[in-house]
């Protein structure tokens, strides 16, 4: 698929109705989540440690990055891994794959986990999302690197195309990113997502030093007068179907 279709194909990706385009396209990054659900026993490990020896080095030659490795605390209970990749700009997220297996070195060593068998698979699944980020928020933020921190990751969905691009203004010309950052609720990004399951929704991850700061933050963030005012503003009304919450605890060579 040429680049021009595969953009012309995204609903809303540039422009939308509540949308204002403050930052210059070219400036947000797409951040791509790859979910694996890995195999249990033994070989539970072989997607995390193909990560850390081989995909981050790649990466890291491609000058992807940073890039964030995260396993549930509380969240899904079958196993899994969740990787976020942050891209400059689509064509290395629509060549990612052929960037990496043009790489020698990633070939040879990765060679064992790329080639597994069906009787001896490394991973039972793999899931890709794609978002873009937001407007006011076009970069990823890595946090302060602290021995417990955590992750929080939230899927807002929306019933229709139209509710979930309010919800994204919302947080945007609202001001509720900016009330996130006064309150502690520290992010790591938004994204709009462009394709990618529970459509039409928006995800984010918040950063914390540990649980209990987490639990502050957010009592903070429900009695802020700020918030309290735009939760109630009849514009952003009836904007959001469900919410999806997970806890996220980075690996120990996660560069997020």
């Amino acid at each position: 698929m040429h680049r021009r279709s595969f953009m012309s194909s995204i609903p809303f990706a540039s422009v939308t109705p509540f949308m204002t385009p403050r930052t210059d396209i070219r400036q947000r990054q797409y951040f791509e989540m790859i979910t694996y659900h890995t195999n249990i026993g033994p070989r539970k490990s072989r997607v995390a440690d193909f990560y850390r020896d081989v995909v981050l080095p790649a990466y890291g030659r491609l000058g992807i990055g940073p890039i964030g490795v995260f396993s549930p605390l509380y969240g899904p209970n079958d196993p899994s891994l969740y990787i976020l990749v942050p891209h400059q700009n689509v064509e290395t997220v629509l060549r990612g794959s052929t960037l990496l297996l043009d790489d020698e070195e990633f070939r040879r060593s990765g060679a064992s986990f790329l080639n597994s068998s069906l009787d001896d698979p490394s991973y039972v699944r793999q899931e890709r999302q794609l978002m873009h980020a937001f407007v006011d928020m076009p970069q990823v933020a890595v946090p302060v690197k602290g021995p417990n921190r955590i992750f929080e990751l939230r899927i807002y969905e929306s019933h229709s195309v139209i509710a979930g691009q309010k919800k994204i203004a919302m947080f945007n010309e609202g001001g509720e990113i900016a009330i996130f950052h006064k309150t502690g609720l520290t992010p790591v990004f938004f994204g709009e997502t462009i394709f990618g399951p529970r459509m039409p929704n928006l995800t984010y991850m918040l950063g914390f030093e540990s649980m209990p700061e987490r639990d502050a933050a957010w009592d903070r963030f429900i009695v802020d007068p700020e918030w309290i005012a735009l939760r109630d503003d009849p514009t952003y009304a009836d904007t959001v179907s469900n919410i999806t919450d997970f806890i996220l605890r980075p690996l120990p060579f996660s560069q997020i």
